[in-house]
């Protein structure tokens, strides 16, 4: 095994890009220790790992950040049934969010997303196959390609997002009603058309892939502290420090992949990080997953089904609303009416969840040391998208950490951008 310089890591989160990232130093002989208040392996584990839509994206290249939607936005917002909306009471601590998301608005800043998000989405099924050689994923893993569906109302965005794929190299295949109804018989032909990717994944249990990745992590030597974290700091000796409630940990360097709560630490190291959270929603019809026999993503509606060990789950929306607002039952409802809408089959919903998707207004993540103390490494804000990247994140990360060249052209995800 090859030796590194590093001779401890401290990691604060234990989601998919907490666990990922550790498990990746430790495969390289770095000592590592993952923090977290909830412990991963409860079945009252609820973040974003646990709830969100399931899906591997290596395709999901376009953010809200594109021309197309710019006079749909404000009217999305304004509306209570809708697949966007605003928390009216947070907009004031939103402000700096919306300032820069205007500065990364436009044909420019879309194709500047679209290229370093493919960078690493084009890597990211590849980096999930090598661990799951390692975990058993029977019964939690499917490829059989996903399918988005749409009507002709929006086919200007709809052409958009199809020519920048191309432009990008990424593999698609345009399907007519007719043939989404061959694939999945049991849809409401409430649509027009869509398109398939055939070599896309998705998980039949989230969490149940998590733990299996923590789990690996642990037999292969990480620890885990369960404790809240509430400072991280550095010592005389350049030593970085985490603090926990209870007690004091010295280690050689610290990553920090705490999702939306990330925040909370970045101002510490005072570094204007304009992260946020998109709040999204899903409700599971138990039994249901037979209906669809992968995962359908309705575009126009803003939602999408998948099919999971726990029942039909139907996820989607966002909200901007921030970590303390009460879920909304009008979200739960928009869900649950569209969800049926497309499968009328559908009877009563269950398991109510709300999570957190930690977002920057360029919708790019950060990935890289810190401003302020090149020994702390950031890993978060990668939105809608962290399930999908967690593995690719873990590689380039633990890469870092270690001293390690790259090919990958890693400075648009560093906080410099908004420094």
């Amino acid at each position: 095994m090859e030796k590194y310089k590093c001779k401890s890591v401290g990691i604060v989160g234990c989601g998919i890009q907490g666990v990922c990232v550790g498990l990746q130093l430790i495969k390289k002989g770095i000592p590592v220790t993952i923090f977290d208040r909830h412990d991963p392996l409860s079945v009252n584990y609820k973040p974003a790992s646990y709830g969100n839509a399931g899906h591997f994206s290596p395709y999901a290249v376009l953010q809200f950040n594109r021309p197309d939607i710019l006079y749909d936005v404000p009217k999305m917002l304004l509306s209570s049934d809708g697949p966007l909306s605003l928390k009216w009471n947070y907009i004031p601590k939103m402000t700096n969010w919306f300032l820069h998301y205007l500065k990364n608005f436009g044909t420019k800043s879309m194709l500047h997303t679209a290229k370093y998000m493919h960078q690493i989405l084009n890597l990211s099924n590849d980096a999930y196959e090598e661990i799951f050689k390692e975990i058993d994923t029977k019964n939690l893993v499917e490829k059989k390609g996903i399918i988005y569906i749409w009507t002709n109302k929006n086919l200007k965005s709809r052409k958009l997002e199809i020519k920048v794929r191309n432009d990008l190299g990424i593999e698609q295949k345009l399907l007519t009603q007719k043939q989404i109804l061959e694939l999945e018989p049991n849809l409401n032909p409430v649509f027009d058309a869509g398109v398939i990717y055939e070599s896309a994944m998705h998980a039949r249990d989230p969490h149940g892939i998590l733990k299996n990745i923590f789990k690996l992590y642990l037999q292969k030597g990480g620890k885990f502290i369960q404790d809240n974290v509430q400072e991280l700091k550095q010592n005389e000796s350049n030593r970085t420090i985490i603090r926990s409630s209870s007690e004091t940990y010295e280690f050689e360097k610290i990553v920090v992949a705490s999702g939306a709560h990330s925040k909370f630490l970045t101002d510490q190291l005072g570094e204007n990080i304009p992260l946020d959270t998109e709040r999204g929603y899903h409700v599971h019809f138990k039994k249901m997953d037979h209906l669809i026999s992968r995962p359908v993503i309705f575009l126009d509606k803003g939602f999408g089904m998948t099919p999971m060990n726990q029942g039909l789950r139907a996820v989607g929306t966002v909200e901007l609303g921030g970590l303390n607002n009460p879920p909304s039952e009008k979200r739960i409802e928009y869900i649950i009416k569209s969800a049926k809408e497309l499968l009328p089959q559908l009877g009563k919903h269950e398991d109510e969840w709300l999570g957190f998707r930690p977002t920057l207004p360029d919708f790019l993540p950060i990935i890289g040391p810190s401003l302020k103390n090149k020994n702390i490494i950031y890993a978060f804000g990668h939105h809608h998208l962290g399930w999908t990247l967690g593995a690719v994140t873990g590689k380039i990360v633990s890469g870092i950490v270690a001293g390690e060249k790259t090919n990958l052209d890693l400075s648009p995800y560093s906080s410099k951008r908004f420094n």
